[in-house]
């Protein structure tokens, strides 16, 4: 399975016999967009977020430092960039922050939980952390955002599979202008692709960029490509009956109903509520 992340989700699986193709619209949440404190992946930028599972305290990384954040004085933190973003709903999950439901559990104590304006929250970084002089927050509203994109792209590849009549994946590829950057154990966590042994998961960046760049490149290349996209199948996804019903299953976290042996030992920590 070949997943390439952006404001449509584009999806390709299959094998060397054959080859099927499929678009869904993800929206732009996994690239930053409609997450209030989102932002696009630059200096400033959370790329990478812990969740302590017992205190619920946050340790972050923050693009052009070195250093996590509990090892510098100021980490001058703007907002969060897309492999923050996973990082953050699968911690809040893994940690028992957010529901299965993708709902924040307001049952926890922690200074980190609140409700701003009637709409509860989680603080990532505190002011005194941030270049911008308030608390970096994800509240429901922005998990609500990332429950819509990753269960399009669930459910999109869940279609196919059935369409090619696999019941489970060998390879997943993510691609994406920021795809090498996502932490894919994360990515598994919030089901953003059925299950799939680890090992077997990559990340390749902007696989679209480096295709065209070797077409223009490579006459021997961009004849192949042409051969490769004349033999794959095109199915319309949003046409499927059952397409609806799929996609609300994907929504919860990370699944409602489907398995994911690779990761249960993670699923099993996640404190009871």
């Amino acid at each position: 399975l070949i997943i390439d992340i952006g404001t449509n989700g584009e999806l390709v699986l299959g094998n060397r016999q054959k080859l099927i193709s499929s678009s869904c619209a993800t929206g732009p949440a996994l690239e930053g967009a409609h997450i209030k404190f989102g932002m696009r992946a630059a200096p400033g930028a959370i790329e990478r977020i812990k969740i302590d599972p017992e205190t619920r305290e946050v340790r972050f990384k923050v693009i052009g430092k070195e250093e996590w954040n509990t090892e510098i004085e100021n980490p001058e933190a703007k907002g969060i960039c897309g492999s923050g973003i996973i990082d953050a709903v699968a911690e809040m999950f893994r940690t028992g922050v957010i529901l299965k439901n993708g709902n924040i559990n307001l049952s926890i104590h922690s200074p980190r939980l609140r409700k701003q304006n009637d709409v509860a929250e989680f603080v990532i970084a505190w002011a005194k952390e941030t270049s911008i002089g308030r608390d970096i927050t994800m509240s429901v509203k922005d998990v609500r955002a990332v429950q819509l994109a990753k269960g399009a792209l669930y459910s999109g590849a869940k279609l196919m599979m059935k369409r090619l009549g696999i019941t489970k994946l060998d390879k997943v590829i993510l691609a994406g202008a920021f795809g090498s950057y996502i932490n894919k154990e994360s990515a598994m966590i919030i089901g953003m692709f059925p299950d799939c042994e680890m090992e077997r998961v990559y990340a390749v960046g902007n696989a679209a960029g480096d295709g065209a760049r070797i077409a223009l490149l490579n006459k021997a290349k961009r004849d192949e490509a042409n051969v490769i996209a004349r033999q794959v199948e095109y199915v319309e996804l949003a046409v499927d009956t059952t397409f609806q019903r799929e996609f609300m299953e994907a929504m919860h976290f990370p699944h409602m109903k489907d398995k994911f042996p690779h990761i249960q030992h993670i699923l099993d920590a996640i404190p009871k509520v």
